[in-house]
């Protein structure tokens, strides 16, 4: 469980994050920030951090969120548990998430539809080459045209 040596993000790659540099240079998004989160052991813990973050989402009355996680298993739990949280607020929800054949969602819910598959493995396993499972522009796009379909599906209800 966990991260393990391809899914590890390198501190270059965090200096040249391309989920940051591909939302911020497009002209149909605002970006209005973003929200760093850890990963709490206890589960009580869990559910708070996920609900945290869709709350702040929805007092920045933000039109949608692509959420990214660099670990699977335990992890899953925080992650799925956002993307609820951000959904049942009505907030259209897309993200990036090592799951391959191996490290499926150990918990799923009706709203991680729009979650872009980083493994790069022909397996769908973790591969132990370092960063060889990151995120790259690719994934980063797919996961924010995800985003903008999602979010003129939600404006289409509201305004039906």
């Amino acid at each position: 469980m966990g991260i393990g040596p391809s899914t590890k993000e390198t501190t270059l790659h965090h200096f040249r994050d391309p989920l940051l540099d591909v939302v911020s240079k497009d002209t149909d998004l605002d970006l209005m920030g973003i929200i760093l989160v850890g990963t709490p052991d206890d589960n009580k813990d869990k559910i708070l951090v996920g609900t945290r973050v869709a709350v702040w989402a929805e007092a920045m009355r933000a039109d949608g969120v692509i959420i990214s996680a660099d670990g699977w298993g335990n992890s899953d739990v925080d992650f799925t548990n956002t993307c609820e949280q951000l959904g049942i607020r009505g907030i259209p929800v897309t993200g990036l998430h090592f799951t391959g054949k191996v490290a499926a969602f150990v918990v799923t819910n009706n709203y991680i539809d729009g979650i872009v598959d980083i493994n790069k493995s022909e397996e769908g396993a973790e591969t132990n080459r370092v960063g060889e499972n990151n995120m790259v522009e690719l994934d980063c796009r797919k996961a924010m045209q995800l985003l903008k379909l999602k979010m003129r599906q939600a404006d289409a209800k509201k305004n039906a």
